[in-house]
């Protein structure tokens, strides 16, 4: 056979690697076409404005206040809450919101949640007809954001009947002295929940303050932390500050109101793990089969297959355990107990899967120039804030069990 006739050799076409994707089990599919929508809307958000700048946010220790005009855009303010300007839809759709953001930063996600969840929660739970009118359409503009203030120096988990923080009314106005530590957005926001105790009653009380003209109230900003750098955490100071009785929460008369907005927080914070847990896994994806070694991806490896194996299994029972919280909400059984096993589970398993993201990144994962640093130390908030593991499993041993094993 001549060179002329000699069939031409073929070129291998590189094989195509399947894009990194952290819905195993197809759980964005249990949304309907709305609400997909409005979930691509925010990922696209995410993706184009947050990702590319938030890094350097995070190491300066600083909020990307350049986003919150696109915030306001994407009209998501009120997510989960029905009328007074709310953006509305179900619970399950602000969940996958929460979970989409903290897939690229979990410190976004809990600016976010703490506006919407927290300040926003507490006025939409246990506000009166006339706060909710007064308060909730600014906030859903996000006009003005809000903050929470129950965490106090001394008081973290004995907040049910301990606080320090003291209310005490004279004709209609309430006067509020002490102190509220590790408060997100706090040291920039309009509106600020503060919960204090009635001296008269010893019930915990909420309040709503405005804290850029409410005079004795004060915010040092919390400084060196090594985790959700983005939220801008302060130490709120309460000096004599005089709050008038139309800004008392009317539903708001003892820890048992406060813990029904921390029952709607701990279910966002879950899902807030999960993303983390998501971000987490697939930038060490992409790294795995980009990354070489031996000649080698790393990703071609049996026990980085391993570490990817196991990180998937972690996101995607978090996934639909999550996914059914959010039924048991439509279907109103919802529980604490519930609340609190989905807090407790999806932010160990975050944590344990960004530790082994961490793992396969080996020194490039203590790096805040790889995404995977942020999220592994980002997960030690998430595991700690709005109750430790340790609360949520008392939670959940008094509903098993009957027995409270509270001191």
């Amino acid at each position: 056979m001549t060179t002329a006739t000699r069939p031409a050799k073929e070129t291998k076409q590189p094989r195509q690697l399947p894009a990194p994707n952290s819905d195993f089990y197809d759980v964005y599919e249990t949304l309907n076409a709305e609400e997909l929508a409005i979930l691509k809307q925010v990922r696209g958000f995410m993706e184009s404005k947050v990702a590319p700048i938030i890094t350097k946010y995070w190491a300066d220790d600083a909020f990307p206040f350049e986003l919150l005009p696109g915030f306001k855009e994407l009209n998501i303010g009120g997510l989960g809450m029905q009328g007074y300007g709310c953006r509305g839809g179900s619970l399950a759709l602000l969940g996958f919101v929460m979970m989409e953001m903290a897939r690229i930063d979990p410190s976004i996600a809990t600016f976010f949640g703490v506006h919407d969840g927290l300040a926003m929660g507490s006025i939409y739970i246990d506000g009166s007809e006339e706060q909710k009118q007064k308060w909730l359409p600014p906030m859903a503009r996000m006009e003005k954001i809000g903050c929470f203030g129950l965490t106090e120096p001394l008081v973290g988990s004995g907040t049910a009947g301990g606080l320090t923080t003291t209310a005490k009314r004279e004709g209609d106005t309430w006067i509020l002295n002490g102190q509220k530590k590790w408060i997100g957005n706090s040291t920039w926001c309009d509106v600020s929940i503060i919960w204090a105790r009635d001296l008269a009653d010893n019930q915990v009380k909420g309040f709503i303050v405005e804290n850029k003209t409410t005079p004795g109230f004060s915010v040092e900003k919390i400084q060196n932390k090594i985790a959700l750098k983005v939220v801008q955490n302060g130490l709120i100071t309460l000096d004599n500050v005089r709050v008038p009785e139309e800004n008392r929460l009317q539903g708001g008369n003892s820890f048992k109101d406060t813990a029904r907005v921390l029952k709607m927080t701990r279910y966002a914070v879950a899902w807030m793990a999960t993303g983390c847990a998501m971000g987490a896994y697939e930038a060490a994806l992409q790294y795995a089969q980009t990354r070489l070694q031996f000649g080698k991806p790393i990703g071609s490896f049996q026990m980085v297959q391993d570490l990817l194996a196991k990180m998937i299994q972690n996101i995607t029972a978090s996934q639909c355990l999550i996914t059914r919280m959010a039924q048991l909400h439509v279907e109103g059984k919802l529980s604490d107990a519930h609340a609190a096993l989905a807090k407790a589970f999806a932010t160990a398993k975050c944590r344990e899967t960004v530790g082994w993201a961490r793992e396969l990144l080996g020194g490039n994962g203590i790096s805040s120039d790889y995404k995977v640093a942020r999220f592994f130390a980002d997960a030690e908030a998430l595991y700690s804030y709005e109750g430790t593991y340790q609360m949520q499993s008392l939670i959940i041993g008094k509903a098993v069990t009957g027995f409270s094993a509270f001191v």
